[in-house]
């Protein structure tokens, strides 16, 4: 939001420092607009099982700070983040959905909880390594989509409170990432080859399913077709993901032909998998229902146009939305989409602005009334 360095000059900005590349650079493009940067290193997940990077993480975060000679803070939010994020996590895995944590832990704890800490420390503002950008608008803070379109992350930022949007800085909002990775080799980062994280952090490497056995039992079921023919036993619908084609144990069937096989849905009442094969319409979707809505500038109208995107990288997709009350937002693709799962979240644009979005509840279309998908 802030571009000019005469506004950064002399302020304190408490930067979310990961021990990553983007983070650093962050911190670099900060101190060359005069800020006083100072470094919040936040520790969210505790392992036992050596799968986390925390500790390497910690070190690298440690180095960049001495290299560029900024304080660092250290602070463990383990116990908030199990409260605030994990625990929907599982409650969403029970319920049969597949839950997004990133969205909540950047709502719960980068943009809560570090906000509410980086007050503590005397910060005016508080930065990320995130690739998003904010501007005013009639002197209301939005947000708009990163530069770099493959790095964008504005999906999983909707959430975040316009209060604390207004008092953060996205360094790397106009940059693209092979930029990024330049200014971190001419001032010898030693960070500067270091890979980007991908998955869910307090996974790690492990496989999903041992991780997420330790918390909630497994419970097998069929694996069948819509029409009722069984081809197999489910592990666990919980282990499954709407649009999945990995893992399903049923590719080469002599009396099933040579198109891969999909997930379409859960019934969670009979604890059955359905699946199908190949471009199915029970794969897509007209139309999607959505609660617990977040706008960043305020509710909306209750029926207008824009564009959605129902997973991260999707390309932008145009629909209309009519909103029922305070919680009920009703989406009408005009394509239909495929794998609308339950529990992701739909993010709503205007063209370079991100105007929220919320949490899917239901796919509309082909996938009722025969199937549950919520």
């Amino acid at each position: 939001m802030l571009k000019s360095s005469s506004k950064l000059a002399g302020k304190r900005v408490i930067l979310g420092l990961s021990g990553g590349v983007d983070s650093a650079v962050a911190a670099i493009l900060l101190q060359s607009q005069g800020a006083d940067v100072q470094a919040l290193h936040m520790t969210n997940w505790e392992d036992d099982g050596g799968y986390c990077t925390a500790a390497d993480d910690l070190q690298d975060a440690r180095q960049v700070c001495e290299q560029l000679g900024i304080t660092l803070h250290h602070v463990n939010f383990s116990h908030e983040y199990y409260t605030q994020v994990f625990s929907h996590f599982l409650a969403e895995y029970r319920r049969g959905r597949t839950p997004n944590p990133d969205v909540l832990c950047n709502r719960e704890i980068k943009f809560g909880t570090f906000y509410d800490y980086a007050k503590r420390l005397g910060g005016d503002f508080i930065a990320t390594g995130h690739y998003a950008r904010t501007t005013l608008v009639d002197d209301e803070v939005v947000l708009l989509k990163a530069k770099d379109r493959s790095k964008d992350q504005s999906y999983f930022l909707h959430a975040v409170s316009k209060d604390a949007l207004q008092r953060t800085i996205f360094p790397l909002g106009e940059l693209q990432k092979t930029e990024v990775r330049e200014i971190a080799r001419d001032h010898a980062l030693h960070v500067q080859g270091k890979k980007d994280s991908t998955g869910i952090c307090f996974i790690g490497e492990r496989p999903f399913r041992e991780f997420l056995s330790t918390y909630l039992p497994a419970n097998p079921g069929p694996m069948q077709t819509p029409d009722g023919k069984v081809l197999g036993e489910h592990c666990g619908l919980m282990y499954y993901t709407l649009g999945q084609r990995q893992g399903l144990g049923i590719g080469g069937r002599q009396d099933t032909g040579n198109d891969p096989w999909y997930v379409a849905t859960k019934d969670l009442e009979s604890n059955t998998l359905i699946v199908v094969q190949g471009e199915h319409p029970l794969r897509y979707s007209q139309q999607l229902e959505a609660s617990e809505p977040s706008w960043i500038n305020g509710r909306p109208s209750d029926t207008f146009s824009c564009t959605a995107k129902v997973r991260y990288r999707q390309e932008d997709q145009n629909c209309t939305l009519s909103l029922h009350g305070n919680n009920t937002v009703l989406v009408d693709f005009a394509i239909s989409q495929a794998a609308v799962t339950p529990g992701q979240y739909v993010v709503f644009y205007a063209g370079e602005r991100c105007l929220g979005g919320a949490v899917i509840d239901r796919a509309i279309g082909h996938q009722d009334p025969m199937l549950k998908v919520s």
